[in-house]
């Protein structure tokens, strides 16, 4: 079994999880608050780039890894089906909700309906992947595997790291937040420490002034 440090992958779920709390805060809201919030809100945005850069990198660069070297473990290769169904079920209630912010003829009820829908939906995807997937991951994955499958979600966060990264490690511990930033370039943890996460944290990620 592979040692791979796993804390970038549940630095993310926490971050999707502590996001899904917010969302749900702004959505008990009454009238037409939480449509008006929620069409600008930072937050809702970053959730949404997040969350699609974490599951394409996943899609594009870890399960195709793994289907190489599980290609006679039937049952593990149907996993990774799942996982990648689970995505895919995922996408379209982030656009429905997208077109309910948009339609000013939508009903009140429905973004509720939908932000409960994804929150279900994602809440039951991370524990499954933790759950099954993320000891499959251990017990199959190379380093080099999982090396390429960090350097294709990094690329993939790119010239939105400024926001992506503080986003990432809102709330963890000093260790998650060294483990992270250990693999950058000194200019990069140096701009963290000194201008993303001041900006960052100025923000109202979930108002509709942010």
């Amino acid at each position: 079994m592979s040692n791979l440090d796993m804390t970038a992958m549940y630095a993310m779920h926490d971050a999707l999880r502590r996001e899904l709390t917010h969302m749900a805060r702004v959505t008990a809201k009454t009238g037409d608050e939480p449509r008006r919030i929620l069409r600008t809100a930072a937050g809702w945005h970053m959730f949404k780039k997040s969350l699609r850069i974490h599951h394409t990198a996943e899609d594009d660069a870890l399960w195709p890894a793994l289907r190489q070297s599980l290609a006679d473990q039937q049952d593990d290769l149907v996993l990774l089906e799942v996982m990648e169904a689970e995505h895919a079920a995922i996408e379209p209630l982030m656009g429905a909700i997208d077109a309910a912010l948009t339609d000013p003829d939508a009903d009140r009820d429905r973004l509720g309906d939908l932000t409960d829908a994804l929150a279900t939906s994602l809440a039951a995807h991370l524990k499954h992947e933790e759950d099954a997937a993320i000891p499959l991951i251990q017990r199959t994955a190379t380093v080099q595997q999982w090396a390429h499958f960090g350097q294709v979600h990094g690329q993939r966060i790119g010239p939105d790291a400024p926001r992506l990264i503080p986003w990432l490690l809102e709330g963890t511990d000093e260790q998650t937040v060294a483990t992270m930033l250990a693999p950058l370039p000194e200019p990069v943890r140096a701009a963290y420490v000194a201008q993303w996460q001041p900006a960052y944290a100025c923000l109202d990620h979930w108002s509709a002034e942010s």
